[in-house]
């Protein structure tokens, strides 16, 4: 039977794949970002999952706003990486499992998710940015992806609670497939951040803390959230959380934080934290770089 050994809320800034593709991992300003996602891939390199079941968003790449779905589940045995305008990255295609895909899809519709359903289409950088910071990739990837797309582009957007029941759906969509399969959950998006408007630039370091106490501890108070709520504590952008209460859902009531990267130096508070099931013992094992130390809230 599937079970899930984990789960990861990354961000998902397109520049990330920028400067890993043109190898700036060590540089002063991105290593604090890349060094502090190597003990998430090491928890990985050793657990060693079949599946990451990944909650995203389409950037207007594959779906398009004269009918952008609520919820969309990708089917297929592999998914090319888009070219969202500066050509196709020297990643081979992300690896997927049609069977398991299709028995979260048939399981989701009967828990009454109205899905929409996608085959073989392309993925940009809501997987694709992080992707390659947490598997290896040469010569091919060593699991398969399920990719779950969620709205957080054009309202109506679906709300916390409602994208926090998806999460315990797929939860039980999991347990329920016959076959052994090791799963990691993976939220992607924010955190703080907003890129256009009057408040381009705009993050708020205490409000990211609070979201990420509030997440592993009482992440029923997040659902009360309106996305109003997300805009004005976080800006526009971070409204992306709700992609991180899908993930959340998926867990287990208690779950411990095992290590957490927060690395504010640009427009985006780009974050990456580890999660296990169950209380943790241990305390977490965090690095906050002195760029988001210092910021403003």
């Amino acid at each position: 039977m599937a079970g899930i050994i984990g789960g990861i809320c990354t961000s998902h800034v397109p520049t990330i794949g920028v400067a890993y593709d043109k190898g700036r991992q060590n540089d002063p300003a991105w290593a604090p970002l890349f060094d502090g996602y190597k003990p998430v891939a090491a928890w990985l390199a050793e657990k060693k999952p079949d599946v990451l079941v990944f909650f995203y968003n389409d950037h207007a790449t594959t779906l398009f706003f004269d009918m952008y779905p609520t919820f969309t589940l990708g089917v297929g045995k592999s998914f090319i990486i888009a070219d969202e305008g500066a050509g196709y990255r020297p990643l081979p295609p992300i690896k997927g499992d049609v069977d398991f895909q299709a028995h979260i899809g048939q399981s989701l519709v009967n828990d009454e998710f109205d899905m929409t359903f996608s085959q073989d289409k392309p993925i940009d950088h809501g997987i694709a940015s992080p992707l390659p910071l947490l598997w290896p990739h040469d010569p091919d990837w060593p699991g398969t992806v399920v990719p779950i797309a969620i709205n957080v582009l054009q309202y109506p957007l679906p709300t916390a609670r409602r994208c926090y029941r998806l999460g315990q759906a797929v939860r039980r969509a999991i347990e329920s497939y016959p076959e052994d399969l090791k799963v990691v959950i993976v939220g992607t998006g924010g955190l703080s951040h907003q890129i256009h408007g009057e408040r381009t630039g705009f993050n708020d370091t205490a409000w990211d803390m609070e979201f990420l106490a509030l997440f592993r501890d009482d992440p029923e108070a997040i659902t009360r959230l309106t996305h109003a709520d997300f805009v004005r504590r976080g800006g526009a952008e971070s409204v992306e959380q709700i992609m991180w209460m899908a993930m959340r859902g998926a867990m287990s009531e208690q779950i411990h934080e095992i290590h957490r990267n927060y690395y504010l130096a640009t427009t985006t508070a780009m974050t990456v934290v580890l999660y296990e099931e169950g209380p943790g013992d241990a305390p977490v094992r965090e690095a906050v770089s002195a760029a988001a130390a210092s910021a403003a809230p």
